[in-house]
């Protein structure tokens, strides 16, 4: 495996009186997409935003092999793109000028977007097929459309690590395959993703997966490897069977017998 872009060690975090995530020790490889998934509750999404310094954490944990606390923050800024779950944005700003966000770690504190900034934008809009819409304001777009929009933000950074958070929300199937090329080309550009995902067909595609369960590691492993399958069947308590269909695997619920 290529060497880790995240890593941490002991990593526990605590969201009020309760422990959510309990000694995690992890590896994500540079120059592939990881899957995190898991059932509800496991810890999923609190890892990954301790991972994007987005929570307080106890523990160590390395961004592209130097200790999390040393980067400054604007550097951290053009390291890590972040795609939240429901992430908010100002209503009455135009989809391209949300997309300008994240071109913020680039810019001078007083100086105004540069050539580059906006070559950075327009490609990131195409490539998720929402610059026709530019001009509109986030308010008034579709939940699919904004969706497509905020990928676009986090694209936009240019950032070799991206963070995503529930991406597919509210992306209907056509447009969940574009999610999964576009999350392909930046790992062929040799950039690093990690993905919380609840569709598990899609998170078999991935190149490896992280299994929470109850705020610990349950397994981690090549998304093509049975061990991995069969781990995944077993954090879901076997009500999912993975299977191979037209050559790629995908997961099937089963019915729970009365």
């Amino acid at each position: 495996m290529s060497a880790p872009a995240l890593q941490c060690s002991g990593l526990r975090v605590r969201l009020g009186e309760r422990e959510v995530l309990h000694d995690i020790d992890l590896a994500l490889p540079a120059g592939r997409w990881t899957a995190m998934a898991g059932p509800n509750g496991a810890g999923k999404t609190t890892l990954l935003k301790a991972l994007a310094q987005l929570l307080p954490a106890h523990g160590r944990i390395d961004i592209l092999g130097r200790p999390a606390a040393r980067w400054p923050v604007r550097e951290r800024a053009r390291a890590i793109a972040w795609l939240g779950q429901g992430d908010a944005g100002a209503e009455d700003l135009l989809a391209r000028d949300v997309v300008m966000l994240g071109r913020l770690p680039h810019q001078d504190w007083l100086g105004g977007a540069s050539p580059a900034d906006h070559a950075a934008v327009e490609a990131a809009m195409q490539e998720t097929q929402c610059w026709e819409w530019r001009t509109r304001a986030l308010g008034s777009l579709s939940g699919g459309e904004r969706q497509r929009v905020l990928l676009a933000r986090a694209l936009a950074v240019q950032a070799p690590i991206l963070l995503m958070d529930e991406p597919l929300s509210h992306l209907d199937p056509p447009h969940q395959a574009d999610w999964l090329a576009i999350v392909r080309r930046h790992v062929a550009r040799g950039g690093t993703a990690v993905s919380v995902l609840h569709e598990i067909g899609l998170a078999l595609q991935a190149d490896d997966i992280v299994l929470l369960q109850a705020g610990r590691i349950a397994h981690h492993g090549a998304a093509a490897d049975p061990a991995t399958h069969r781990a995944l069947e077993a954090v879901f308590a076997h009500r999912l069977q993975v299977h191979a269909v037209a050559g790629r695997w995908v997961a099937l619920p089963v019915e729970e017998v009365q």
